[in-house]
């Protein structure tokens, strides 16, 4: 299995609306493009929420083959999307992990 993670820094401004837009728009359409199998959202906690909220997203791809097919077809319109809603509101830096155990 393969996780694709997507951790991202919000501007406290849009902190309560975009995570209902992460929870009922982004992420089903993230899982409607077949890629993954599910997303779980997580909060982190003992970072400086001062500036506003950091999330991780893991989105899980049953393949190394099904992520490359989300990166090449799907993720540049998706990012896209995100920053057509959000501007530069937010700042997001993106990992892939492999599960071994």
């Amino acid at each position: 299995m393969t996780i694709y993670n997507v951790t991202i820094k919000l501007d406290e401004s849009i902190h309560e609306a975009w995570l209902e837009w992460l929870q009922q728009v982004h992420i089903p359409e993230v899982i409607a493009t077949g890629c993954f199998t599910k997303a779980t959202i997580l909060r982190l906690v003992e970072v400086d929420d001062s500036e506003g909220p950091t999330y991780a997203v893991q989105y899980h791809a049953e393949s190394k083959a099904l992520y490359n097919t989300y990166i090449e077809n799907h993720a540049p319109e998706m990012r896209q999307r995100s920053f057509d809603k959000w501007g530069n509101r937010f700042v997001a830096f993106r990992s892939v992990m492999q599960v071994v155990g």
